[in-house]
């Protein structure tokens, strides 16, 4: 079972896509080439070649998750614009080959590099990577660390349903204390540059419970026959902190860029 299965069509409809900001971060991270390569890493939906969908002419987005590829094979085939390609591959980062001769300008890995190995990972990409090419490392800060009053609450109630430690799937969640530009500087793409882009974000109890339901720490199949009690204890514990159903979020974007060093 994936991490993620039973979560797909809550991660596309309620998970917050990338900003026109970062997208534009990611496009003048790497030169212009012709055909243009973008090689996206844990593509889930596909939010990420969405937001770049006219940026890169040749895209291959890779997930193990089959029900993640199924549904963001839905919603980026009929937007993918004329002449471009657009390939929905299933496999793990650790397996992934690329067709003969075929190298990325650049390699997206959003909100997925804690699932991988992550050395490993890189070092792979040495090889898939065109010499001026690039791989960003980036993502939003997750729901389970924020420290925001109805987010400490929201997540309180997943603690009384389901445990103190973070759950993933049937497992819990292995933390990682290193930051990620440290792990590139060890890696073939050394030269890191790290920025951040902020992002305020409104929220219902609906949305709330929607992306809830995308995460791997409160999938809907971990409540069993729960869920609807859970459901209505997490309606509560946000009545608490506003009663117009109405929620702010204040979070950042930070991106990681890192390049070789020029030979």
């Amino acid at each position: 079972m994936s991490l993620f299965t039973g979560t797909a069509d809550y991660y596309r409809q309620f998970r917050p896509g990338i900003p026109e900001e970062v997208a534009t971060i990611l496009d003048q991270a790497t030169v212009a080439a012709s055909p243009r390569r973008l090689l996206d890493v844990g593509a889930g939906t596909g939010l990420v070649a969405e937001a770049l969908l006219h940026h890169f002419d040749d895209i291959i987005a890779i997930d193990n998750d089959p029900g993640m590829l199924a549904v963001a094979e839905k919603a980026l085939r009929p937007q993918l614009p004329e002449g471009s390609s657009l390939s929905l591959v299933e496999s793990t980062a650790e397996e992934f080959k690329p067709p003969a001769g075929w190298q990325a300008d650049l390699v997206t890995i959003c909100r997925a590099f804690h699932w991988l190995d992550q050395a490993t990972v890189l070092e792979l990409l040495d090889d898939q990577v065109a010499d001026d090419g690039a791989v960003a490392i980036f993502g939003d800060n997750s729901f389970w660390v924020a420290n925001s009053p109805w987010k400490q609450s929201v997540r309180n109630v997943i603690k009384d349903f389901l445990g103190e430690e973070r759950r993933a799937g049937s497992g819990t969640f292995n933390h990682h204390n290193r930051p990620y530009s440290e792990i590139m500087e060890e890696s073939p793409f050394n030269q890191v540059e790290e920025v951040r882009v902020p992002v305020h974000r409104e929220w219902t109890t609906e949305s709330i419970l929607g992306y809830l339901y995308s995460t791997t720490f409160a999938a809907p199949h971990l409540f069993g026959d729960r869920l609807e009690a859970f459901e209505t204890e997490v309606l509560a514990a946000l009545a608490q902190h506003n009663s117009k159903d109405h929620f702010t979020e204040e979070n950042e974007f930070l991106i990681r860029i890192g390049r070789r060093q020029p030979r």
